[in-house]
C-alpha cells in the first residue's frame, strides 16, 4: 500500500501538454504507399496531431529537383507531382506538414555522400543560389495550391548536421551557410513563415546550440524557434537485425533538456525563444526492440508528464513502422518506430499518446503531478493518468474531494504486460513474420487496454485507489454519474438471476 496523496481541487500545477502537435514519419515518399496512409488514418482518427515532421523532401524520390541542358546552358525545372500527391493525402487526413528541408536533389549536391537505405544525400548545395530558388519556388506553389495557411507550417533548415552522417563532415560553419541563407531568403520571400534549426541530436549538443546562437548573433539572425532531438537510451548491441539497448536516468535526460533551455536563455537576444524537439523516443535506431514493448509505454508516460516543462512542442518519432532507414523491415514486431505496427496494431506507446490526449480533451487545469502520475479535473470530475516503469506492483491511493450530492463513475483503461501487450501474444503464436489475416485479427485484440468500472459515492475525501503492474500505464476519469435507470429496470436484480 502507498501513503494517501490528496488531490487539492483548488490546487494549479504548471502542466504544457502539447501531445498532438507534431508527430515523425519516415521519409515522405513512403507517404505514396496504401498502408503508410491506412496507419496515418488511423493514428489521426484515434489521436489527431497537427503537424508532421519527415526527411526526404528534396531528395530524388520525391522527385522535384531536375537539370537539363537546352542550347548548352543548363537550366533548373522543378516537379511537383508526388509532394501534391502526399501533401494532398496528408490534409486529407487533417494533418499538416512541418516542412523539414532536406536531403540534397543528387543534381545538386556538392559530394556524393548518402544516407540510409533510401540514399538520401547529406551535401551541401554545389549552388546555394540554387538551393534557396528551390526552396522558395516550392513554398510559392504550395501557397498557390492550398493558400495563406502554408505561411504557418513550421519550417526546419536540414537534420542533425551535428552528426556526419546526416551533414558532409558535421561542418557547423558550412550548416549556419545554409542556414543563413535559406533564413533570409524564406523571410525576404515572406516573412510570416517561421524557421527554425539547428535541428541537432545528441552528439556535441551544447556546444552547436551555442556556436549556432554565437553566429545567429554575430550576423544580426533571429531564428523563430530552436530545434533539437531527444533519444533516452545507451549506445545499443546489435544482434542479427535488432538492436537492444539500455534505458538511461529519465532525471539526467530531463536535465539535458534543461541545459538547452538553459544556453538559449544565456543570451539576452534569445532569451524564451521557443524551442522544438522535433524527433523523441527511447531508442534511436529503426531496430530498437525497446519501441514494441511495456516498458516503452511507461517510460514515456514520464517523459510525456514533463517534455513540455522547457520545450514548447514536441514530436514522437515516429507514428507508424513504415519506415525503411535501414532497409525493409524484416518481421512484424521489429523494433520499428512507429506507435503503430502493420496492419493498424497499436503497439502499447500508441494508448500512452491516446491517454494524453484524452487528458487534454478532458481539462486544461492541472491539480496534481509527480513522477508517477499526473491528475487534471474539470467541472465535471478527475481525469489522469499513473505508470510504473521498474517497481514491482503497486497501489496508488488518492483523495478527492467530491460533491457529497453526487455519484461518481470510475473508468479505468488499463495498459500493461498482462491487459495489453501484443507482442507477447505474437511470440505465444510462433512470431509469424509476416502473419495472414486471421493471425492479425488476432494479435490486434490483444492489443487493447482493459476498460473497467465503478460507482464512487460523492463525499469529501472520497477515496480511490489503483494497482499500476510493472510497466503498465493506467488512464482514468471520475466524473458526475447521471443515473437515468428506465422504469422497471433494476440493475442489482438482473445480476442476481440464478
Amino acid at each position: 500500500m502507498s501513503d494517501m496523496i490528496k488531490i487539492d481541487s483548488a490546487g494549479k500545477v504548471n502542466f504544457n501538454n502539447n501531445v498532438d502537435y507534431c508527430v515523425g514519419t519516415g521519409r515522405l515518399g513512403l507517404a505514396l504507399t496504401e498502408e503508410y496512409l491506412k496507419e496515418l488514418k488511423y493514428v489521426q482518427d484515434m489521436i489527431g496531431f497537427s503537424f508532421i515532421r519527415g526527411h526526404g523532401l528534396f531528395s530524388d524520390d520525391v522527385s522535384i529537383y531536375h537539370e537539363y541542358e537546352e542550347d548548352g546552358e543548363t537550366k533548373v525545372e522543378y516537379n511537383y507531382t508526388y509532394i501534391d500527391r502526399i501533401f494532398d493525402s496528408y490534409l486529407k487526413l487533417g494533418i499538416r506538414p512541418y516542412l523539414e528541408l532536406g536531403f540534397m536533389p543528387e543534381q545538386l549536391a556538392s559530394g556524393i555522400q548518402t544516407i540510409f537505405y533510401w540514399k538520401g544525400n547529406t551535401t551541401p548545395p554545389k549552388d546555394y543560389k540554387k538551393w534557396t530558388d528551390m526552396v522558395i519556388a516550392l513554398l510559392q506553389h504550395l501557397m498557390d495550391r492550398y493558400g495563406d495557411e502554408v505561411a504557418t507550417w513550421p519550417i526546419e533548415v536540414w537534420n542533425e548536421p551535428n552528426l556526419a552522417g546526416f551533414w558532409y563532415e558535421a561542418d557547423m560553419d558550412e550548416y549556419f551557410k545554409l542556414f543563413k541563407e535559406t533564413f533570409y531568403a524564406i523571410k525576404k520571400f515572406d516573412s510570416r513563415f517561421m524557421v527554425g534549426g539547428p535541428a541537432i541530436c545528441g552528439v556535441k549538443d551544447a556546444e552547436w546550440i551555442e556556436g549556432f546562437l554565437k553566429l545567429c548573433k554575430k550576423e544580426g539572425i533571429r531564428p523563430d524557434r530552436i530545434t533539437r532531438h531527444h533519444y533516452t537510451v545507451d549506445f545499443p548491441e546489435r544482434i542479427g537485425h535488432y538492436d537492444y539497448s539500455t534505458l538511461e536516468d529519465s532525471e539526467m535526460r530531463f536535465d539535458n533538456l534543461k541545459s538547452t533551455r538553459d544556453i538559449v536563455d544565456s543570451f539576452e537576444e534569445y532569451r524564451g525563444l521557443p524551442i522544438h524537439l522535433t524527433e523523441f523516443s527511447t531508442s534511436y535506431t529503426p531496430k530498437g526492440v525497446i519501441h514494441d514493448t511495456n516498458i516503452n509505454a511507461a517510460y514515456l508516460a514520464r517523459q510525456l508528464s514533463r517534455l513540455g516543462d522547457v520545450n514548447e512542442a514536441y514530436s514522437y518519432w515516429t507514428f507508424g513502422d513504415v519506415f525503411e532507414e535501414q532497409g525493409v523491415p524484416d518481421s512484424l514486431f521489429h523494433g520499428g518506430f512507429g506507435m503503430v505496427a502493420a496492419g493498424n496494431i497499436p503497439k502499447p506507446t500508441f494508448w500512452t499518446f491516446y491517454f494524453y490526449k484524452q487528458l487534454k480533451l478532458f481539462g486544461s487545469d492541472c491539480v496534481y503531478r509527480d513522477d508517477n502520475s499526473v491528475i487534471v479535473k474539470n467541472d465535471k470530475g478527475f481525469s489522469g493518468i499513473l505508470w510504473n516503469i521498474d517497481e514491482e506492483d503497486i497501489e496508488r491511493q488518492y483523495s478527492f474531494d467530491l460533491d457529497p450530492s453526487s455519484e461518481y463513475t470510475l473508468i479505468k483503461k488499463i495498459v500493461d504486460e498482462s491487459t495489453c501487450n501484443p507482442l507477447k501474444l505474437w511470440h505465444d503464436m510462433g512470431e509469424p513474420a509476416y502473419p495472414m489475416g486471421d493471425e492479425i485479427e488476432m494479435i490486434k485484440s490483444g492489443a487493447n487496454p482493459l476498460v473497467s468500472s465503478a460507482v464512487v459515492a460523492g463525499k469529501i475525501g472520497a477515496e480511490v485507489s489503483f494497482e499500476v503492474k510493472k510497466h503498465g500505464v493506467v488512464y482514468f476519469t471520475l466524473t458526475k454519474r447521471n443515473y437515468t435507470p428506465d422504469r422497471g429496470y433494476d440493475y442489482d436484480k438482473v445480476i442476481s438471476f440464478h
